[in-house]
């Protein structure tokens, strides 16, 4: 039995594919079925229930997962011993991160990773917010940076608050909002087509931030249209299409020509923490990470947000 054939069955078993499982560990998906059948010569009993769409644990496969869980935390742990002794942490870290933290604050991290931790190798993962919390809660990432709300689905979860940023409205030249001072009353915006960031279809796009803030003044945000990436949403607002609404660091890092980034009421509406999963063991190498996103400074033009809920 070999180390990399429990990886690929746990990976199968967290994304309830084969295909996933693989997008997951960085295989492909021939190796991760290998790893599989001869998982199953080796214990002579089928894991998977096959016909079963996601697949299925057989009673047999639910109890070798529970051993080989206890089997790789032990890897990790005596890995984790090692790392002292040899002078710091190595491995690979999957980080997650959504747009506008990936442009204004991931890059100083890798550039100190890389000074402090140079066999530490991170590989970035940028994803919008939900997608991000079903990546975790698959096991695709080790850390992700996101918002704080929506709250992750899975009650293992843990965040450190890194900061809280406002919200902001976008508008063209010459618009109506032009003639109000900053910052702007959720009231006159709302008597505007609006341009939010997430998407239509989505349900718990209406537990970000700004709906949230929408709801606090009495109104909802209803917007016409709506996007995960800012560059997009500066790209609507400059074509006329509707008043954008979204975070201050996204304005911050995308194109603002054409475009007028205005503050809007209340205070800090954005916070974003970095989150993992406690159910599952950090490596030596992820902890390592983990203390450099913490200690990183927080981005120009956003403010420190103490959080209890804080790990």
């Amino acid at each position: 039995m070999r180390l990399e054939w429990l990886v690929s069955f746990l990976a199968v078993v967290d994304t309830g594919s084969f295909v996933a499982a693989a997008e997951a560990t960085h295989r492909s998906q021939p190796r991760i079925s290998m790893h599989v059948a001869a998982l199953e010569r080796g214990v002579g009993i089928p894991l998977f229930n096959r016909r079963k769409r996601p697949v299925e644990l057989t009673e047999a496969g639910k109890a070798l997962a529970d051993h080989a869980r206890s089997i790789l935390h032990e890897v990790e742990a005596t890995e984790a011993a090692m790392a002292a002794w040899r002078g710091g942490a190595r491995g690979v870290v999957t980080l997650g991160s959504h747009p506008s933290a990936s442009a204004a604050f991931v890059p100083h991290v890798l550039r100190e990773a890389a000074r402090t931790s140079p066999d530490v190798r991170v590989v970035l993962v940028e994803r919008s917010t939900i997608e991000l919390d079903e990546a975790l809660a698959a096991g695709e990432l080790d850390l992700c940076i996101r918002p704080v709300s929506p709250a992750p689905a899975r009650a293992s979860v843990r965040r450190h608050v890194l900061w809280a940023e406002p919200l902001v409205a976008l508008h063209p030249p010459g618009h109506p909002l032009s003639e109000l001072p900053d910052p702007l009353p959720v009231a006159e915006v709302a008597a505007h087509p609006l341009l939010s960031i997430g998407r239509l279809d989505a349900p718990e796009t209406g537990e970000f931030e700004s709906y949230q803030r929408f709801r606090e003044c009495g109104y909802e945000l209803e917007p016409v249209q709506a996007t995960n990436q800012p560059q997009t949403l500066m790209a609507l607002v400059r074509h006329g299409l509707g008043v954008g609404i979204t975070n201050s660091l996204a304005a911050q890092v995308t194109d603002t020509s054409g475009v007028c980034v205005r503050r809007l009421e209340g205070g800090a509406g954005r916070r974003v923490a970095v989150h993992w999963d406690s159910a599952r063991h950090l490596t030596a190498a992820a902890r390592t990470l983990l203390q450099q996103v913490v200690r990183q400074p927080r981005p120009e033009g956003t403010e420190p947000a103490p959080d209890p809920g804080s790990e």
